[in-house]
This record gives structure tokens, C-alpha cells and sequence, in this order.
């Protein structure tokens, strides 16, 4: 389900030190979507226009690292992404925003709920871990042997040269194979995603947030008052991903007692375009309540 019609408009903005490419459409409150691995602001392409069209301000930034935002060698740790993002909202005028993200994108909205809980209107999260639930459950063999890559990753060189070969064939290959709903990634939008990892520096830049962060995975503890994310809180669930088991969303009350859990039985881990109404009509049903 491609979407053939740019509605958006393409920007660019300095925030801490970079310039940060990204896309924006509608007027309102402002909504910031965060992209994951191995994606760029098109992974969010159904939601941009749908959420514009109910009245907020969209903005879908290409992370640090990412397809045409800066590339620098340094700086994928997670103090500087977080003030990536703060420099962003910054930037276009705004104090506080909806904080989305998924995957990777979803990582910087758990502990940016936490750490900027007065520019965290609410918060909206799509298979990506609470960081301490991840903790807790890289524990057990069976979420170890889901996230093999991540110590793959860890190595010089090497994942760059797999991912990138003819043209970043295999981040192609990894997005439909992993994909429940095949047709999310037809080749037209298969083409999107290997430009925008063929770009020079891409691959490397976001192999760098696995390398700048998996280290500091810390073991769980229980909630300190500190770290609760009071915001109302939504934890889309796509129940068949490869790579994050389902253990991930159980107990998470201690650190977001606001949340709620909409599980996606049909839906791999990309949940937002392999079930792109389902996740529009969710996101808006949570924040008109």
C-alpha cells in the first residue's frame, strides 16, 4: 500500500550541531515521528498525511544518521540523539510535542518520555521496548537468540559490507521476509528504503546506535520516581515479530502506569505500514481521549 502522492512538504533545521532533514505537513499540536532500523521518515508515510488531516502539526525527521540528515562519526549515544530531538521541537517554535517512535525510534521515545517529561504531551511507542523490560528479558535465551544481530553489529565493517552489497539488496530482502503482510513492501517502496540506505555514511550511522548503546544495556530495577513516565501512554504491538518477543509488553506498569497495550495479531514487526489503518484509527482514537 504505497502512498503515490507527496501531500508533505521537505525542510531541513540545525538542532545540537547537525542539520536534520525532515518532512512535515498539517497545522495543530505538534506530533514528532521516530523512525527505526533500517528506516528513514517514509517508514511513517500512511500516518504523516492521516494524522495531518485530524489537525496536528506532523514531523517526520530523518535521524541522525539517516538518509539525508547529517552523518557525523560521533554522537549516536543516547544523550545526543535525545537532544537531537529536543533541538528539533526546539527549533520549529514548540515547547512540547506527541512523541511517536518506533523500533529504534521507539527506544529515544521511552527515555525521552523520561528524561523530558515536560515536553512529552503523550507518548505513542510501536515494537520497540521499554529499556528496562529489554534489559530484564536479553536475560532469557529466547530474546537473546532474537536480537543474534545486535551482537553482529558489534563487529567493524563487517554488517556494513553484508547490508550494503548491490545496492543494500539485503535491507530489501530483511524488511519483506520479515514483513507479515507482504504487500506493505512492494518493489517501488523496496527502491525508497535501498536508496536511502545506499546513501554514503547511511549504513554506518545506524549500525552506530547498536554500537554506541548495546554495551550500556543496564539490568532491570524497579521504578524510581525519577524515571516514571506519567504521560498517557500507547504500546502498539505487532505480535508477530521476529526480532521482539511478545514478553517485552508484559509488567511495564511500573515505569508508564498510564499505558495502554493494543496488541496487533496480524502484523510483524512493522507494524505501521503492515497495518497502516488499524494503526491511524488506534493513535487517533488514543489522543482524543
Amino acid at each position: 500500500m504505497a502512498t503515490s502522492i507527496e501531500t508533505w512538504q521537505h525542510r531541513a533545521i540545525i538542532t545540537n550541531g547537525i542539520r536534520m532533514h525532515y518532512v512535515t505537513q498539517g497545522e495543530g499540536p505538534l506530533i514528532v515521528l521516530l523512525h527505526g532500523f533500517p528506516e528513514f521518515w517514509y517508514s511513517w508515510r500512511h500516518q504523516i498525511p492521516f494524522l495531518a488531516t485530524h489537525d496536528y502539526t506532523v514531523i517526520a525527521p530523518d535521524l541522525r544518521g539517516y538518509n539525508d540528515t547529517d552523518k557525523p562519526r560521533t554522537g549516536y549515544d543516547m544523550t545526543t540523539l535525545l537532544r537531537d530531538i529536543e533541538g528539533l521541537i526546539k527549533g520549529v517554535g514548540q515547547q512540547k510535542a506527541i512523541i511517536v517512535g518506533h523500533d529504534w525510534g521507539g527506544a529515544l521515545a521511552w527515555v525521552f518520555a523520561m528524561r523530558y517529561l515536560e515536553m512529552t504531551e503523550r507518548l505513542i511507542v510501536l515494537n520497540a521496548p521499554h529499556p528496562w523490560a529489554f534489559a530484564r528479558e536479553l536475560r532469557t535465551f529466547k530474546q537473546m537468540r532474537m536480537s543474534w544481530y545486535m551482537f553482529f553489529f558489534q563487529l567493524p565493517w563487517l554488517p556494513e559490507y553484508v547490508l550494503g552489497r548491490n545496492r543494500a539488496a539485503a535491507i530489501a530482502r530483511v524488511l519483506e521476509r520479515t514483513a507479515v503482510q507482504k504487500s506493505a513492501f512492494p518493489p517501488d517502496v523496496l527502491e525508497r528504503y535501498r536508496d536511502a540506505m545506499s546513501k554514503s555514511g547511511a549504513l554506518t550511522g545506524g549500525i552506530n546506535y547498536y554500537r554506541a548503546t548495546f554495551r550500556r544495556v543496564r539490568r532491570p530495577t524497579g521504578a524510581r520516581p525519577n524515571t516514571i513516565i506519567n504521560a498517557p501512554t500507547l504500546l502498539i504491538w505487532g505480535e508477530q515479530d521476529v526480532a521482539l518477543g511478545i514478553d517485552l509488553t508484559q509488567d511495564l506498569e511500573q515505569w508508564a502506569p498510564n499505558l495502554q497495550l493494543k496488541r496487533v495479531p496480524d502484523s510483524g514487526h512493522w507494524v505501521q505500514q503492515e497495518k497502516p489503518e488499524l494503526v491511524n484509527s488506534l493513535m487517533v482514537e488514543f489522543l482524543q481521549q
